[in-house]
């Protein structure tokens, strides 16, 4: 049986592709992650609205608002962190790097990525994994009077450091060329 591949893999991989095209993949596939989950805000807005409406107009608050907020917004905070670092949205301090040449600041950025940034992302993605499947092994809930699921957004977690790891691979790999060609093609 053959199952038709979706259209990123076969992008991604179709015959003769390098390997700078896969992480052009990556880059494309973390964009779109952003901007679909960005509309999350939307979503979290509306909640928000219809929440302060059910509570001071009705005087009928709803017992999941808050939780459910709460969970979007680690939704959205989360899931998005490949796609900040696609544009460059992370926090950074420049003190050292501002002067350097871009030469100096990609190979000072390399270092810093294989340093700090791939081993707390391994850290985190293993952890991750362990703190989801235990929730979802267990079904776990909240301890408030709603209820709801956790394990949906612990899983959000281990995700987001895939994406955010996948991303900074991207990174390194586009500072790699820059530093051989003096450009990213």
């Amino acid at each position: 049986m053959n199952l038709p591949m979706p259209i990123v893999i076969q992008v991604c991989f179709q015959k003769g592709v390098c390997m700078m095209n896969v992480f052009k993949c990556i880059d494309n596939f973390n964009e779109w992650v952003g901007k679909i989950f960005s509309w999350a805000i939307v979503v979290l807005t509306l909640l928000a609205v219809f929440e302060v409406i059910k509570r001071v107009v009705f005087n009928s608050p709803t017992i999941w608002g808050f939780e459910v907020a709460t969970q979007i917004f680690g939704l959205y905070f989360m899931i998005i962190a490949g796609y900040a670092l696609l544009h460059g949205s992370h926090v950074s301090v420049d003190v050292i790097t501002y002067y350097l040449s871009p030469r100096k600041k990609a190979m000072v950025d390399i270092v810093a990525y294989l340093i700090f940034f791939f081993p707390f992302t391994l850290v985190c993605i293993w952890h991750g994994y362990f703190f989801a499947a235990k929730s979802w092994a267990i079904k776990e809930t909240s301890m408030s009077v709603y209820g709801g699921p956790v394990y949906p957004i612990k899983t959000i977690i281990f995700l987001a450091f895939i994406l955010l790891f996948l991303q900074g691979l991207s990174e390194v790999v586009k500072k790699i060329v820059f530093l051989k060609k003096g450009k990213i093609s």
